[in-house]
């Protein structure tokens, strides 16, 4: 039988397609042909039903560009959901939508219609909103976006992307974040702790409404300002042998007299010392930026002391290379001063769950920090899996537990606002189509975002699903199900 399976393996397109065609024209029993290719007769007849399929389809009568493939049941309701899908689903206008009806569907509608259309679902969507339980969530995310010069304040859970918050507002000052962020504590919320920048009115009005909930600073917005100072001192330094070049060019223009010679030659010295300085603080930056980036803010790090410690050297260093002509290093060195508590905040949070980690596994602190370091080295490098096993020989039957939980554990532990950028890099698809955005407006996209599901997600557990369903762990209804509409199913 292994033979059999072996030569049936090795045989050529050409000559399985042989066999179908035998086997099709009847022209030989099947034993025959099983014998005559030293092969199964199993495999004869997998041939051969290879070849009627092929042949079926070949003769199957095709199927022109205008034949019926279904019949769509076109009711009021169904051009109300038309006019929701395109508004949420396609970014479309106002304008858009009645083009699209004249032209596709031969049916009038005007602009107002399409408003009043949203305006009433909204309402019904602003009550779900409303009745949504916010108490499952453990880490906000709270940024400000504009519009026509208008903030307008989002709320994230990070584990969940759910959308808690999203208003217009006149101004983002203690007061008014204050005000809303009181509107959805009296729907449960109550995190462990919040992430956000460093907008004053945002974190002061948290502070007045939640006094107990810590607010962590958001680590991606500094070290994008510590890249920009250290990208712009390279390109000033790119920019060094041209600027050598133009004042060569002018002294070879000026007269040879010997005073204006010297004092020409003399600038020329003090400008290449100037961009040999200049070359030299470029370099010191980078380095500061990479043990800032490397060792201060990376998740899987030293403890809280060390960080602490590294975060003050480098504001020390950066204050000591303060230049008049670079002004940049000076705001970033206060930045970073003013918010080393908010930025490593985070720190405190892992150093808790490995101890935490210690204390199930029964294992010294010290050994479980090892692995979480470990996190750091990339998995194809040869650093790695030496490391690993050495922990694997110093923790021996404990060792795959550890690293799942320490793994577990740091990917459970947000240190940036990422995701609410995420989610403002989103609503600008819909901002850009209007000038002033209503809270209805709002309301309705804010229950659209929540409650639609994910078609893609680099984090396979959301493909599928949505927001809501992430927030609460139960399945829920489609969208326009939600809002009162009979979804469209074909028979």
């Amino acid at each position: 039988m292994s033979s059999a399976l072996s030569i049936a393996a090795s045989l050529s397109p050409d000559v399985r397609q042989d066999i179908g065609i035998q086997v099709l024209s009847r022209s030989q029993p099947i034993s025959h042909i099983a014998v005559t290719h030293q092969v199964s007769r199993k495999f004869v007849y997998q041939q051969g039903d290879k070849a009627r399929q092929a042949l079926d389809e070949s003769f199957a009568p095709s199927q022109g560009d205008d034949d019926v493939l279904f019949h769509l049941p076109v009711t009021k309701n169904w051009l109300f959901q038309l006019i929701l899908g395109l508004v949420l689903i396609c970014h479309s206008s106002y304008r858009g939508v009645v083009e699209l009806f004249r032209d596709l569907f031969d049916v009038s509608i005007s602009i107002g219609t399409v408003h009043n259309r949203l305006q009433a679902t909204a309402e019904k969507a602003a009550e779900i909103n409303q009745s949504q339980n916010l108490a499952g969530i453990t880490v906000g995310l709270q940024d400000e976006i504009f519009q026509s010069d208008k903030p307008v304040l989002v709320g994230v859970d990070a584990a969940s992307t759910y959308c808690y918050l999203l208003k217009s507002v006149e101004h983002r000052d203690e007061d008014t974040w204050g005000y809303h962020l009181l509107d959805v504590m009296a729907q449960g919320f109550d995190p462990d702790y919040t992430i956000a920048d460093g907008g004053s009115g945002l974190r002061a009005g948290q502070k007045a409404v939640m006094t107990e909930t810590p607010c962590h600073g958001d680590v991606f917005h500094i070290q994008q300002q510590f890249e920009q100072v250290a990208n712009g001192l390279v390109r000033r330094v790119q920019g060094g042998p041209a600027r050598l070049e133009k004042q060569a060019q002018q002294m070879a223009k000026t007269s040879l007299k010997e005073i204006v010679a010297q004092k020409l030659l003399t600038q020329q010295l003090l400008a290449e010392q100037r961009e040999q300085a200049l070359i030299c603080l470029a370099q010191d930056v980078k380095t500061l930026l990479s043990w800032f980036s490397h060792d201060v803010l990376a998740l899987a790090g030293p403890p809280l002391g060390v960080r602490q410690e590294l975060f003050d050297f480098i504001v020390s260093e950066l204050q000591q290379r303060e230049d008049e002509r670079y002004p940049a290093i000076r705001k970033l060195r206060k930045a970073l001063r003013n918010q080393r508590d908010q930025l490593l905040a985070f720190a405190s949070v892992v150093d808790q769950k490995l101890a935490d980690i210690a204390g199930a596994f029964e294992l010294p602190l010290q050994g479980v920090r090892e692995v979480c370091l470990l996190h750091r080295k990339h998995n194809t490098s040869n650093a790695y899996w030496e490391r690993w096993n050495q922990l694997h020989s110093q923790l021996s039957g404990k060792f795959h537990g550890v690293m799942k939980a320490v793994g577990e554990a740091l990917e459970e532990t947000p240190r940036a606002s990422s995701m609410v950028e995420n989610l403002n890099s989103r609503l600008r698809n819909y901002f850009f189509l209007r000038r002033s955005l209503g809270d209805n407006y709002l309301s309705l996209l804010k229950f659209f975002l929540n409650h639609r599901q994910f078609m893609r997600s680099m984090k396979p557990e959301r493909v599928g699903k949505s927001p809501k369903q992430l927030l609460t762990g139960e399945a829920h209804p489609h969208w326009l199900e939600l809002l009162g509409f009979k979804q469209f199913r074909r028979a």
